[in-house]
């Protein structure tokens, strides 16, 4: 079958290429992948700024947003799971380990891929493939931080730095749950007006000068009382913390590989703002979104911003990368 490989060494690199399909043992199953994500981990990944923690090797199939009809049964496996669509959680745990699907072991950039009964989610039937696989991360990373790491409130004012493939779903979400007003900070003026389109009060250009008293006029004053980094960039904290209300806490969900640092340390700890640093989802978090798409409280139609073939899988990555058609998220089909 044909999966998209990371080789390692000598550098990291992504390599479309045969292998064998997967055999089910004990307690698993293969899933006939219909819908992968490509997601800003796997560009990490395959420039070398993430590396595995527990891969088994210096290979690995990549993709930990996954969807698909359960095609084979392992042994032990129970009947009802033959022929389900089911979306893959990224990951699982093991010992004292959680191990990341498609970092740690292969991923569904593959027209065949593996996975552990205990990690299918079944979907409904009226929930598309090519929504469905970003759910787990895309959607649920911004969602554990909404919900869990920031606890945030209805009513709550709060600001969204970075509208791209987690920040535009952040937007939604903190719309769902009623945070008021939601403030858009974005440089694109497309990723802008998407942040209005889903569900943003307002959106600002980060180089307004006028930044900060925008914000807290959209606050009565108060600031914000949580911000969210979904870019991992220096600039986004030091001006998402100076837009902080007292009490006020940033939750830090991109990625970065610098120092974090804050400029008026003094002012920070007066104010006793919090800075909270965010990774991921649990299984949880991903049922309880597959229980809102169910029940049609959720719909993330706009997010698919393009469906690319398997083979295709560097032309995605090339164009996530370069923020080509500032998309949300391009999908692989095999």
């Amino acid at each position: 079958m044909l999966a998209g490989r990371l080789h390692l060494k000598p550098e990291p690199h992504l390599v479309m290429e045969e292998v064998p399909e997967p055999v089910p043992g004990p307690g698993e199953v293969v899933i006939a992948v219909e819908a992968a994500g490509v997601c800003l981990s796997d560009v990490h990944l395959i420039e070398g700024m993430l590396k595995p923690l527990y891969l088994n090797g210096d290979v690995v199939t990549l993709g930990h947003e996954v969807a698909g009809t359960v095609r084979t049964l392992g042994p032990g496996v129970e009947d009802k799971w033959a022929g389900a669509r089911v979306l893959l959680q990224a990951g699982e745990k093991r010992a004292d380990r959680v191990y990341t699907r498609g970092v740690d072991y292969d991923g569904g950039w593959a027209e065949y891929a593996l996975a552990s009964v205990g990690t299918l989610v079944p979907i409904p039937d009226d929930l598309p493939f090519e929504q469905a696989c970003f759910v787990p991360d895309a959607v649920s990373t911004p969602w554990a931080a909404i919900t869990a790491t920031a606890q945030v409130r209805p009513a709550e004012s709060v600001g969204v730095w970075g509208v791209g493939g987690l920040g535009a779903h952040g937007v939604q979400l903190l719309r769902a749950i009623g945070a008021a007003p939601i403030v858009a900070v974005d440089p694109l003026p497309a990723a802008r007006e998407r942040a209005l389109e889903f569900g943003a009060d307002i959106a600002l250009d980060p180089a307004d000068p006028e930044l900060r008293s925008r914000i807290g006029t959209a606050t009565q004053g108060r600031g914000l009382d949580a911000a969210f980094d979904f870019a991992g960039v220096a600039a986004v904290r030091e001006q998402a913390v100076g837009a902080l209300g007292l009490g006020g806490r940033l939750t830090l969900v991109g990625l970065t590989d610098k120092p974090i640092t804050l400029t008026n340390g003094t002012f920070f700890s007066y104010a006793q703002q919090k800075l909270l640093g965010h990774y991921g989802s649990e299984p949880e978090h991903v049922l309880e979104l597959v229980r809102l798409l169910r029940l049609h409280r959720l719909d993330f139609a706009r997010s698919v911003s393009d469906v690319l073939p398997l083979a295709d899988a560097p032309k995605a990555v090339e164009a996530l990368e370069a923020k080509r058609g500032n998309p949300i998220r391009l999908v692989l089909r095999p």
